[in-house]
């Protein structure tokens, strides 16, 4: 079969921040296809490096359907290429897309991060075909492959990377906003606010890394039994789209009552903030309110992102709204509760049980179930590689386009047999 962009013209929308999506046309264009980009603000702009494939949206919301159809007709669009299915410009081309029979490529942040990406067709996480696919399913299309697996990476990878490109965007975004007045970000603070949160976060790693330290330091060396409980960002689409709760806060005050009623006296419990939490919302002033609410303060503990591994090997089970880092929790076998929308939220291994009594005695999960089910991930929708290092960039474009070329999704590809070849990752920490 060859692989080939002819007779293909893709369409990009917006991306994560950096040069990845200007790198990536680049290679489709090599490949013999068409690329085009919108773009909604000077940050879109700076990123994309060919001038003439760019098309610049200076409208508003409600102007944008009609835009994108003639863009879509005009160009005679063959694909659009997106990150993240739930922002509104990017819900639109969705839905534009599914009515005109257009292949839509989303890319986020990996299922099985930090080593991987997620590429998949239509939708990710909640809208995702994972979510319709069973354990079952997965085992069958696995039955010819017979594949070690790399052990699940126990670091975030580019983080700092992740956040120069975020806090340079942004302050593109804000210093070009008279070229395009009608751009409203997709989350509720203004991109001024977004820009001084970036660097507000980069100017405190070192304090917020000795605290880091200093709090995992007690909590390894503390000798209690402990409970982990993984925040996510309360910006994130995971938790909006896909959560049953509005609010971080909302959160925070079911697990606390939870774990008060539930838990052995002498357990403890470790909250593990994001490592992009950024302050705009109060979680350890939360946490520590809670705690005294319920009166268990001297059994709360909260810890500013850092790597997961280290905490975990010593956790009795963990809970979650839907972050993917609860990939690595049932990697190591431990008990874990969801309360959102997730692509491994599979009853093989997601306790059904009441906070309370998961607390007090959480059941284990199908390790060996959840050992096939990563395997599939990481033969199907999980490419090796990231979006903000130059090094993870050159893993992922040689994986990626060539998926993207191929007529059949990651999933049905594995099924059929036509899957690319799945480079092998070596895991460096």
């Amino acid at each position: 079969m060859e692989i080939s962009g002819q007779n293909r013209r893709f369409l990009f929308l917006q991306g994560p921040h950096g040069p990845f999506f200007s790198r990536l046309g680049k290679m489709l264009v090599a490949a013999g296809a068409e690329v085009w980009r919108v773009g909604f603000n000077r940050g879109d702009r700076s990123f994309w490096r060919e001038g003439a494939s760019y098309i610049p949206f200076k409208g508003t919301l409600a102007e944008w359907p009609e835009t994108l159809r003639r863009i879509i007709t005009l160009r005679k669009i063959t694909d659009i290429v997106l990150y993240g299915d739930t922002r509104p410009i990017h819900a639109e081309a969705v839905r534009q897309a599914q009515a005109a029979g257009i292949t839509v490529h989303v890319f986020e942040e990996g299922y099985l991060r930090p080593y991987w990406v997620t590429y998949e067709r239509g939708g990710s996480n909640g809208n995702s075909r994972l979510m319709q696919l069973g354990v079952a399913q997965m085992q069958k299309a696995l039955e010819t492959l017979d594949m070690d697996l790399p052990d699940a990476p126990a670091r975030w990878g580019d983080m700092r990377q992740h956040m120069f490109w975020g806090a340079l965007y942004h302050w593109l975004v804000m210093t070009g906003f008279w070229d395009y007045r009608n751009f409203r970000p997709h989350r509720a603070l203004t991109v001024g606010q977004e820009f001084w949160l970036y660097v507000k976060r980069l100017a405190l790693l070192p304090i917020h890394r000795w605290e880091r330290i200093a709090a995992t330091f007690r909590i390894k060396h503390g000798g209690f039994p402990y409970h982990l409980v993984l925040l996510q960002l309360e910006h994130d689409s995971s938790f909006q789209m896909h959560s049953p709760f509005k609010s971080m806060t909302d959160f925070l005050a079911v697990v606390m009552e939870g774990f008060a009623k539930g838990a052995a006296p002498h357990h403890h419990i470790v909250f593990k903030a994001h490592p992009l939490e950024d302050g705009r919302v109060p979680v350890a002033q939360e946490i520590r309110r809670l705690a005294k609410l319920h009166g268990v303060t001297g059994r709360v503990h909260f810890v500013r992102g850092g790597k997961l591994a280290a905490l975990l090997n010593h956790a009795r089970s963990a809970v979650t709204v839907n972050s993917t880092a609860a990939q690595q929790v049932l990697w190591r076998g431990l008990p874990l509760k969801t309360f959102g929308a997730a692509v491994y939220a599979k009853p093989e291994f997601v306790s059904t049980q009441a906070l309370k009594d998961f607390f007090l005695l959480p059941t284990r999960p199908d390790s060996r179930a959840y050992r096939d089910y990563r395997h599939y991930l990481l033969e199907t929708s999980q490419v090796p590689g990231g979006f903000y290092s130059s090094r993870g960039r050159r893993e992922l474009l040689r994986q990626v386009v060539d998926m993207m070329l191929q007529p059949e999704d990651p999933y049905d590809a594995l099924t059929s047999g036509k899957a690319a070849p799945r480079q092998q990752l070596r895991l460096v920490n």
